[in-house]
């Protein structure tokens, strides 16, 4: 399993409750961006029409030797691949407790394109700063720690 990318954004704006894996419906210009690493996912998100899911805003560049073969649009929709009883499950959720569902990461499996999902609940101000707050007291910890054994 080879990861493309991590939504780090994901991780300070939402409480990640839980974890689901999707395929995606590429083109093979879309592949070949990937495997070059050239995707964003900080704004992305995903939404659910007609019992399927489909990720937003997610930005795969126009892999530049493609030729006519490409897609012109960076950030179109694309559709998530998924189990009908999960979806609902999904759904079920997302309508009685208001969480969204955030791509968290890209990542090969095999020859195959999968996409990690996250339903989430956003933060409030004061839960990003104490979270910024554990991550300094983590960096320092682990400061004195590396000083003390050298």
């Amino acid at each position: 399993m080879k990861t493309i990318t991590y939504n780090r954004h994901a991780a300070y704006e939402y409480f990640i409750l839980e974890k689901y894996e999707a395929g995606i419906v590429l083109e093979g210009s879309e592949v070949k961006s990937l495997r070059a690493g050239n995707v964003n996912l900080k704004d992305s998100f995903c939404f659910i029409r007609n019992g399927e899911i489909t990720l937003k805003n997610a930005h795969i560049a126009v892999y530049d030797k493609a030729g006519a073969f490409s897609t012109k649009d960076s950030n179109r929709d694309r559709k998530l691949l998924m189990h009908s009883f999960e979806i609902d499950k999904i759904v079920g959720k997302i309508n009685e407790k208001g969480y969204t569902l955030i791509p968290l990461s890209l990542y090969f499996s095999g020859s195959l394109v999968k996409v990690e999902l996250a339903l989430c609940r956003g933060k409030q101000n004061y839960d990003k700063k104490r979270t910024i707050a554990e991550r300094d007291e983590k960096r320092a910890l682990d400061r004195q720690l590396k000083e003390y054994r050298e």
